[in-house]
């Protein structure tokens, strides 16, 4: 949870929304992943396939730009690939560093959800 922190964008607007139990619920559905650079963990993503939806990539800020977070969401998007979905799913506040990187990566915008939050879409 030290990384989710420590991100100066997209930030919890109640901290206490996502729960350790939340995490291990991923970890013990083999949806998390996480990106170690010399032992330290550096980043994560999580995916939910009862829905298709990203749940979660985060990147230590010191580490960003290094092309972590695109790696990590490769292997996101192929798994849920193999899970049977079609399309991805995710949501991040617009304007951010993350709507670029979405963007850039080829990402749709379908627009804000009713959390403000833009809601994008890929084919798998």
């Amino acid at each position: 949870m030290e990384i989710r922190f420590a991100v100066q964008e997209n930030r919890l607007s109640d901290p206490t929304a996502v729960t350790a139990a939340d995490c291990e619920d991923f970890v013990l559905r083999g949806l998390f992943w996480v990106a170690k650079m010399q032992g330290q963990i550096v980043g994560f993503a999580a995916a939910d396939d009862r829905n298709g939806t990203i749940w979660a990539l985060f990147i230590d800020p010191l580490d960003q730009g290094r092309g972590i977070g695109a790696g990590l969401l490769t292997l996101v998007c192929n798994d849920l690939a193999v899970k049977g979905h079609q399309i991805a799913r995710l949501t991040t506040d617009p304007g951010t560093r993350a709507d670029r990187f979405y963007r850039r990566q080829g990402w749709i915008d379908r627009g804000l959800n009713e959390n403000n939050e833009l809601q994008f879409e890929r084919a798998l």
